[in-house]
């Protein structure tokens, strides 16, 4: 029961109702929840946002669904619809469309209130909202020492480094991931799962500064700059507020489906064989 109802809900919380329509086929709407339903099942649940992808691997998706599209048009066309296995599947799938339909529908009615969510900050804002120590960093990654040290050697002294070091990412980095954002990690904390070298290093430049060495990692040589540095502390509720109602949201509905699978189970008659 715990499985289906976790399955159901994740289902339902992902849909997107208000989704783009990207593609007709004969006349039939695909959307870019389609293409991220696609997304997901590729990527084994670690993707869900096709506008992410780069534009060769979005084609490929869209005429994945495309060519799935075609297949069930002419599917029903065949009259797969009178074939005594596509009522045997209609009819296991049609309890778990309405245990989802009012899955989402109970969940809907739940609300919670500012003062719930002061209070959860309030008793855990020194567990749960610490901020650790993060940096702001960009990287060049190249395979060899000697290609480091000219970049590094390029770099020395530039009056705008951030901007000069974006230009040099986009012409010497490796990290195709990377590059095209000039470099730019994101920010980083001392937990964030990068290489110990690169993470001793990083946290050891000043702001504004690169590295006065390269750094040598399993995947190569970085060049990395840190653009800022942001002290430990506390997320303050604003930033937070969103997160806590959304888990105190999904923790109240586990409870209440626990009161109701369990009401239902007391008066129902059960007989296991």
């Amino acid at each position: 029961m715990k499985k289906v109802i976790a399955g159901v809900f994740a289902l339902f919380v992902a849909a997107n109702l208000n989704a783009a329509v990207v593609a007709t086929v004969n006349g039939q709407e695909i959307t870019d929840e389609d293409i991220n339903r696609a997304l997901r099942q590729v990527s084994n649940g670690q993707a869900s946002n096709y506008e992410n992808l780069n534009a060769d691997l979005k084609k490929q998706l869209i005429d994945q669904v495309i060519e799935q599209k075609l297949l069930v048009q002419y599917a029903i066309k065949d009259g797969i619809e009178k074939d005594a296995s596509y009522q045997k599947i209609l009819s296991q799938v049609k309890n778990d469309v309405a245990l989802q339909a009012w899955l989402e529908k109970e969940f809907n009615k739940l609300k919670v209130s500012d003062e719930q969510i002061k209070k959860f900050y309030d008793e855990n804002a020194n567990t749960y909202f610490v901020k650790p120590e993060g940096l702001k960093v960009s990287h060049i990654l190249v395979k060899d020492e000697a290609t480091a040290k000219k970049v590094i050697k390029e770099l020395s002294g530039a009056k705008d480094l951030s901007v000069k070091f974006a230009e040099a990412a986009g012409k010497y980095s490796e990290d195709n991931a990377s590059k095209a954002q000039g470099g730019d990690l994101g920010t980083i904390t001392k937990q964030t799962p990068f290489f110990p070298e690169f993470l001793d290093a990083a946290f050891a430049i000043k702001k504004g500064e690169i590295s006065k060495t390269p750094v040598k990692t399993q995947v190569g040589y970085h060049v990395i700059y840190v653009a800022d540095k942001f002290p430990e502390g506390k997320y303050e509720l604003n930033e937070v507020k969103d997160a806590i109602a959304s888990d105190l949201k999904r923790v109240e509905f586990q409870t209440y489906l626990k009161t109701q699978a369990k009401t239902l189970k007391d008066k129902a008659k059960i007989e296991i064989k």
